[in-house]
């Protein structure tokens, strides 16, 4: 079983971490302008993932996004729109700009608990459907089990049976690895998680599913673009950074920019290499940048 830490030359100092993630806390507010507003807003993932969503209020959201340059010309579009595999086609069919992307959940989101070829087909028809981007989960009951080699042949096999299926429309589908950092509780654990993931074939990490107690922490993102930037260091290959769940504030928004700010710089600091799944955070945003409150979404 690899040893991922020794391995990347990482051990993280939760000591350290703390001290940093104190003083980034103490200077959100000198960091936060109207410009870092918008880019954050332009990282958004806005997501509907709930049990009663229907092709309706898919539609609804989707139409929101649309009219966005005409109603709020000063801001940038969103990354994606984030929705159930079973709404792909929909977002695909109704959305207007082609650089808003279809992103997805799959891997029997959130609990991932299935068969690995269900999770596997799942993916498969995500990105059938119009998914330009694919977020899975980690397997936990592997990952949990400290079984590593199995939690990184179900990220493997995903990754094939994406790759394939997306030549096959011939069109890029990025990968996200959620890894659930709420329930892997540690720093090693996170970190450990982040390398695994990014071995096999990870475009992006992401924190969590926001759908356990526990979701997107100051700390969990540390440990993520710490690892993030130490496997640049050793491969020379940039992976992205999502931070999801519990993100309802413009200030939580500025906090995980300038985590990613400090650890990676501004070379990740794009919708290519950082985002945000959100759900309730872009009204939150509008209305700072607005110095008013904005309901739009």
């Amino acid at each position: 079983m690899t040893d991922y830490l020794k391995k990347y030359d990482y051990s993280p100092d939760k000591d350290a971490i703390d001290r940093s993630l104190g003083i980034i806390a103490e200077n959100v507010s000198k960091v936060t302008s109207p410009d870092v507003l918008k880019d954050c807003f332009s990282f958004m993932d806005l997501t509907t993932l709930r049990s009663n969503d229907t092709v309706a209020s898919v539609t609804k959201l989707v139409n929101k996004v649309n009219g966005l340059k005409k109603e709020w010309p000063g801001f940038p579009m969103p990354a994606s729109i984030c929705v159930y595999p079973n709404f792909a086609s929909t977002v695909r069919e109704e959305l207007v700009d082609p650089s808003v992307h279809v992103t997805t959940v799959a891997s029997a989101f959130p609990s991932t608990q299935s068969f690995l070829e269900v999770k596997v087909r799942e993916c498969e028809l995500a990105v059938e459907q119009g998914a330009d981007e694919v977020d899975i989960v980690l397997s936990l009951a592997n990952f949990l089990a400290g079984d590593y080699d199995a939690a990184a042949a179900e990220i493997r096999a995903m990754r094939k049976a994406i790759d394939i299926a997306a030549a096959k429309v011939r069109r890029p589908v990025v990968l996200k690895v959620i890894l659930e950092t709420g329930l892997l509780v540690t720093p090693e654990a996170i970190a450990t998680a982040s390398f695994l993931a990014m071995e096999e074939g990870a475009d992006f990490i992401k924190t969590s599913t926001g759908k356990v107690d526990v979701n997107a922490t100051p700390m969990a993102a540390y440990v993520m673009c710490s690892c993030i930037r130490r496997f640049y260091e050793k491969t020379g290959r940039m992976v992205g950074f999502k931070a999801a769940g519990g993100i309802s504030t413009a200030q939580d928004a500025v906090c995980y920019y300038s985590i990613g700010m400090t650890l990676l710089g501004k070379e990740w600091m794009n919708k290519k290499y950082f985002r945000f799944g959100v759900s309730r955070v872009a009204n939150s945003i509008m209305s700072a940048v607005e110095q008013k409150t904005v309901t739009y979404f």
